[in-house]
């Protein structure tokens, strides 16, 4: 089981009992956090607020992808295998939890900044924690690239069809039909635990975004298909 390596079973059990965030099931296309509040939106490092983190997760009130003015999540990593090494932020909160199928959520999307020195892999990991320990924990299979000192890019991370997520314990879609918990992570492999790293990095405007109308998912297909066709008779003149 490789999630209790990353977070002690005992501490997680013993913790998510009080958890009023988890019970809740509100997960809505269109929910976005845009930490324009000055607070980091229930999204942290310390799981209950167990340890003191040398660099917890802090709201930059400007510099943001919409520049001055803009607030943002500001993650730091110090590296090594201590309080603070690994770089990522988790969120218990309702709104993030529930039946990502049944609310049509399809993606999570956000803004990222490489503030750091280390090339960052970001990828997102949804489980079932409840009482204890989840059973099922789905994570990005594709990491969203960001060399060092990158500025502000869009990041997609799908939860749905080939390439989006897959089980590092139990069932993608039962993870995503009972989600408790979503985890934002630097980790170069689909593994857990994550490895430590030296890194600082921004994130802003994570949204909820529904799964593609069929219609415009045939669509798509058919102007690829019509593209495909197009080029094929060029060559063939």
């Amino acid at each position: 089981m490789a999630f209790p390596r990353w977070i002690p079973a005992p501490l997680l059990a013993a913790g998510l009992l009080h958890l009023p965030g988890a019970a809740s099931a509100q997960v809505a296309v269109g929910q976005t956090d845009t930490f324009e509040d000055g607070t980091t939106q229930g999204w942290v490092i310390n799981l209950l607020g167990m340890g003191s983190p040398p660099a917890p997760p802090v709201n930059v009130p400007t510099g943001g992808p919409a520049g001055e003015g803009d607030n943002y999540l500001q993650l730091t990593a110090v590296g090594g295998e201590r309080a603070g090494g690994r770089l990522g932020v988790i969120n218990f909160n309702g709104e993030w939890a529930g039946d990502y199928r049944a609310a049509g959520v399809g993606a999570l999307e956000m803004d990222l900044f490489n503030a750091g020195t280390s090339d960052l892999f970001i990828r997102i990991l949804i489980a079932d924690p409840g009482a204890g320990p989840p059973m099922n924990v789905a994570i990005s299979a594709t990491p969203f690239s960001l060399p060092a000192g990158s500025g502000w890019t869009h990041a997609v991370f799908p939860l749905f069809g080939p390439g989006s997520l897959i089980a590092e314990m139990g069932s993608v879609a039962t993870a995503l039909t009972n989600a408790t918990e979503v985890r934002i992570y630097h980790s170069p492999d689909p593994t857990l635990p994550p490895p430590p790293v030296v890194g600082v990095l921004g994130v802003d405007n994570i949204t909820a975004t529904p799964v593609p109308e069929p219609a415009t998912v045939l669509l798509m297909g058919t102007g690829l298909a019509a593209l495909f066709l197009g080029r094929r008779r060029q060559r063939s003149r």
